[in-house]
């Protein structure tokens, strides 16, 4: 059944799809779609768009559903037998549990083809989205579509210019710089653990960050998957390479004893006080929405790329997030929607709204709303390794739980080798 409605997409069709040709796509009238997501609100509205275009292109019949719960009902809907024709998912760990137990349609050679050729960082795009079967085997199930990046460092353009601060462009060149600016009497970093039930976490992605610019990607997914222990000397140097910009009492607003207590939401507030509490502060795209009422992007706040260090020669690695479209219920109109999502003008129509971001390279930035979406973009755009949130992919007991925790008794005094130590073992204990 996996295959069965591939026949009726011919060669050309794909290969034109996969070259942006979203209109020499098959005339499909008459089929519907079903496609159930976490979309809401306006990330529901502008995905609507996407659709629209789809419909256009094939006269396709589209039914969006999203849930605040979708986690919980794709398993659900799945198991019992009424799944949608495809669905969203926001993390690649549950895509990979229902391929697993035979849940998801391998979408083929071609998509994977597709997405190398069009995607920076393809292969790391399709290892992502690659799972293995029911019988063990190793295959592309979903689609990397609207992603999101991590490895950003937010700061003032004026208190850099007043200061006379350029942006590194190398790990090396970030630390010096953080020493100049205690040198000068400032404090370099705004870093918060904060976060309710969830404290500890911006601390993993510290150190998930740190991961791709001291080991190659093989090491961090072996690291992700356990295949190498959480104290592993490599892992251990990465959490004290953390631990030199937050628990150093210099670098840090506050001192290292603040860390552990700042709220993430309130810890960039620090960039905007006057006299500056600090420079520098690490943190995902998402984060403006905690500035200060009023603050406009690209003048009172920017941000540069997380650098890598020039010695290690590893390249431009970013972290990140993003979602990923797989078959549940396969159909000739599911099948030709996964090879829309390969066109750059499936892109593009979300590029013009807000909220996306692409690793499309085929796509015209301009297309983009606004000067920080374009940015935000070329970074993506610029990778050569893509790798997933790493807490994200792990057993939530480690990734949700004994790493946040963990992350929160190092900051708070805690060794690293005490506390890998102990995620290791959390980790054995549900194996």
């Amino acid at each position: 059944m996996h295959t069965k409605f591939l026949a009726g997409i011919s060669a050309v069709t794909l290969v034109l799809a996969s070259m942006g040709g979203a209109s020499a796509m098959s005339d499909l009238s008459g089929q519907t779609l079903s496609i159930f997501g976490p979309w809401l609100t306006a990330d529901k509205e502008n995905f609507e768009k996407v659709l629209d275009l789809f419909e256009e292109k094939t006269g396709v019949v589209v039914e969006y559903a999203g849930s605040d719960s979708f986690e919980q009902q794709i398993v659900i809907d799945t198991q019992a037998g009424s799944p949608p024709n495809i669905a969203v998912f926001p993390q690649p760990g549950l895509a990979a549990d229902l391929a697993a137990k035979g849940l998801l349609t391998p979408l083929g050679n071609d998509v994977a083809d597709i997405v190398r050729a069009n995607y920076a960082a393809g292969q790391s795009w399709v290892d992502l989205s690659s799972y293995a079967d029911e019988n063990g085997d190793t295959q592309m199930f979903a689609f990397p579509y609207k992603a999101d990046v991590k490895s950003l460092v937010w700061y003032s353009p004026d208190n850099f210019a007043d200061a006379g601060y350029e942006v590194p462009e190398t790990m090396e060149a970030l630390i010096a710089l953080s020493d100049q600016i205690v040198a000068d009497g400032g404090t370099p970093w705004c870093i918060g653990l904060g976060s309710g039930g969830a404290t500890g976490w911006p601390a993993t992605d510290w150190v998930e960050d740190l991961m791709l610019r001291t080991q190659s990607p093989e090491v961090y997914d072996q690291w992700v998957l356990n295949t190498i222990p959480f104290n592993d000397p490599r892992v251990v140097a990465a959490i004290e390479t953390f631990g030199s910009f937050a628990k150093n009492d210099a670098y840090v607003a506050g001192g290292a004893a603040a860390v552990g207590t700042t709220d993430f939401r309130d810890s960039p507030k620090g960039l905007f006080t006057v006299p500056a509490d600090c420079y520098l502060h690490r943190q995902a795209s998402f984060i403006p929405a905690f500035f200060p009422d009023g603050t406009e992007l690209g003048t009172d706040a920017d941000f540069f790329y997380f650098p890598a260090y020039e010695a290690e020669d590893l390249g431009r690695p970013v972290l990140g997030g993003g979602t990923l479209f797989a078959i549940t219920d396969d159909s000739e109109a599911a099948q030709a929607f996964v090879r829309f999502l390969g066109t750059a003008e499936a892109h593009e129509v979300w590029m013009g709204l807000e909220g996306f971001l692409t690793p499309h390279t085929g796509v015209d930035n301009a297309k983009y709303a606004n000067d920080t979406l374009r940015s935000l973009g070329q970074i993506l755009a610029s990778a050569t390794t893509f790798r997933f949130d790493g807490s994200d992919l792990m057993p939530g007991a480690i990734g949700a739980g004994s790493f946040w925790t963990g992350m929160v008794d190092y900051v708070s005094g805690s060794d690293a080798q005490s506390v890998a130590d102990a995620i290791q073992e959390s980790w054995d204990s549900i194996k």
